[in-house]
């Protein structure tokens, strides 16, 4: 039996901190959970008032097709919900690979260390589609 589906805590943990989810990928991510932790992020998103998600792959070895076409549908759910996401701490093997298949990933800045995609973040926010309300005595 799956544990995720059964009910329990996601392999990717995402952790909020304060309008941020952080999510720090282990070095291999099966396809099965790379869905689930798609679903987990949407679902953040929706029960909160986030307003950026930074995903850290510094950790990963190899980004395939199908995990790249993840990560850019986690970007464009998010965009949708009036969230950015940052890739922080993309390997220059990862990188290269990426090109090589081809795969464009919409909707994803990238960082080159989760500090550096905090910054991104709090710095004056790119123009988005929707708006989502803030906190008080945000804008």
């Amino acid at each position: 039996m799956n544990p995720i589906a059964a009910g329990h805590t996601s392999a990717v943990p995402v952790l909020a901190l304060g309008d941020t989810l952080l999510v720090t990928l282990p070095g291999e991510l099966h396809d099965g959970v790379a869905e689930q932790l798609q679903q987990d992020i949407t679902h953040r998103i929706a029960r909160s008032t986030v307003s950026g998600v930074v995903i850290d792959i510094s950790g990963v070895d190899i980004v395939d097709s199908f995990l790249g076409r993840v990560l850019a549908e986690i970007a464009a759910g998010a965009r949708l919900m009036a969230v950015r996401t940052v890739l922080a701490g993309m390997r220059p093997a990862v990188a290269i690979t990426l090109v090589e298949l081809g795969l464009a990933l919409p909707g994803l800045v990238t960082a080159l260390d989760v500090e550096r995609a905090m910054e991104l973040l709090t710095a004056a926010p790119q123009s988005t589609t929707a708006a989502r309300p803030r906190r008080k005595g945000g804008t």
